[in-house]
């Protein structure tokens, strides 16, 4: 297969949904002598935060010489995005040649019975990175837990450490109705003896976490057990932390906007501190030169600086809360939003928290199965109606936002990562070719 061709296939196996068990992902792996075996790893699960969180990981493990290897998903252009090696993505022939690797071993295992079924986009994905990490001889990998933890793909690897981050109600369809149902899939990452970093404030989802950690003998930190030991404070459309854990202080300024990104970033140094324990001594003061240097895409992502434009991947209620708090304590003025979201989220709720903050919306849509229509957004949102318009374009939607907003104005694009990801296909290729387009940062 050639690039093209490969990226057809990649889409097939897409259409296959979600399945959840470790059967697919260890037959392919032991069909390889089982590459995840040859390096050691970091397991980040949770609801929110667990992409910035392995960012900051592997940025901080970069700068103190260790060959990191990050598996995120999902992707926002290119699937290459989710394979890593500090901050360089896989390089296209390097993908295209462990596709057909992979997609050939798969076609042997099914015709030999040996796998009952094809793997499913994100098992294929998983695969591919721990083969790629293996054959890199990488120091460390991070991987990026999917939805769940206890059946999810990256489940397979025995980790020196776990950590998770936080946990709401999302997914209930597959993870279970109440938080610690939730709670109890993603703490399938936790194994018996591995210290476990948890950053879920104390409630019912702490509870259950601390519980399996209990019951497997694995040292278990909570971050937040504390509220005396996290601190934040503002100064213009900066936050400034502080974070101090077993006798030591960390002052930090993330370069991740945002007042949630200080709580990732308060995760990051207590799985730091666990890794100078269990793995090798890390340096405090590398720790929190990668905390202010890590760049994470999508992620309140200044995109242009006349407008303001922020791109964020906020899909859920809890992303919602926290993008509600960078609006009003960050932006100078009311932003233009830029809004579309799968279908299965909850799209009233989130309009609630983000609508009333924005002097206009414009509902748009992004090229995915699962993606809402403006029209369907609009039926679950007409309170807001007379602030409403409806561009299903993507890009023309960013433009007419931009045109809005004025060049003192703000736009902030939202929702969904897949947004996020059509918006910059489209302009980063805008930028190159025109630079008065928008004025990039």
């Amino acid at each position: 297969m050639n690039y093209e061709q490969c990226l057809k296939y990649l889409e097939t196996i897409q259409n296959l949904g979600i399945k959840f068990g470790l059967d697919n992902v260890r037959t392919i792996l032991a069909s390889f002598g089982d590459p995840h075996k040859r390096f050691p790893s970091i397991l980040v699960a949770g609801t929110n935060g667990k992409g910035s969180v392995c960012a900051l990981l592997t940025r901080i493990l970069s700068l103190h010489g260790f060959k990191t290897g990050l598996f995120t998903s999902p992707h926002l252009v290119k699937p290459e995005e989710r394979i890593r090696i500090r901050d360089r993505l896989i390089p296209a022939r390097t993908f295209l040649r462990i596709v057909n690797v992979l997609k050939e071993r798969v076609e042997e295992l099914i015709a030999s019975k040996k796998l009952l079924s094809p793997p499913t986009y994100f098992e294929f994905m998983t695969c591919m990175s721990l083969l790629y990490f293996k054959e890199q001889k990488v120091d460390m990998a991070v991987l990026e837990v999917g939805m769940g933890g206890r059946f999810d793909a990256t489940n397979v690897v025995d980790p020196c450490l776990s950590v998770i981050t936080t946990i709401s109600g999302e997914h209930q369809k597959y993870l279970g109705e109440s938080l610690s149902q939730i709670a109890f899939e993603k703490a399938g990452i936790v194994k018996t003896g591995i210290p476990v970093v948890c950053g879920v404030e104390k409630g019912e989802a702490y509870e259950t976490i601390k519980k399996r950690a209990e019951e497997l003998k694995a040292p278990f930190i909570g971050v937040f057990d504390n509220k005396e030991c996290f601190s934040f404070k503002k100064s213009k459309q900066r936050y400034s932390f502080r974070y101090q854990k077993d006798g030591e202080n960390y002052a930090f300024s993330p370069s991740l906007q945002g007042k949630h990104q200080g709580k990732n970033a308060a995760v990051a140094i207590a799985a730091c501190e666990q890794l100078s324990r269990v793995w090798k001594r890390l340096d405090k003061k590398k720790i929190v030169e990668g905390i202010e240097t890590t760049r994470w895409d999508g992620r309140l992502e200044l995109f242009s600086r006349s407008p303001l434009v922020f791109l964020d991947g906020a899909h859920n209620v809890e992303g919602a809360q926290a993008l509600k708090e960078f609006i009003e304590d960050c932006l100078p003025s009311p932003p233009v939003l830029v809004f579309a979201v799968m279908r299965d989220k909850e799209i009233t709720k989130i309009a609630d928290i983000l609508f009333p903050l924005a002097k206009e919306v414009i509902l748009t849509r992004f090229p995915f199965f699962k993606g809402a229509s403006p029209d369907e957004i609009e039926s679950k949102t007409l309170k807001f109606r007379s602030r409403i318009t409806i561009e299903p374009d993507a890009s023309q939607a960013l433009s007419l936002a931009v045109r809005s907003a004025g060049p003192d104005g703000c736009v902030l694009a939202a929702g969904s990562l897949f947004l996020i990801g059509e918006i910059k296909k489209v302009w980063e290729k805008k930028i190159e070719d025109s630079p008065l387009s928008i004025q990039s940062k």
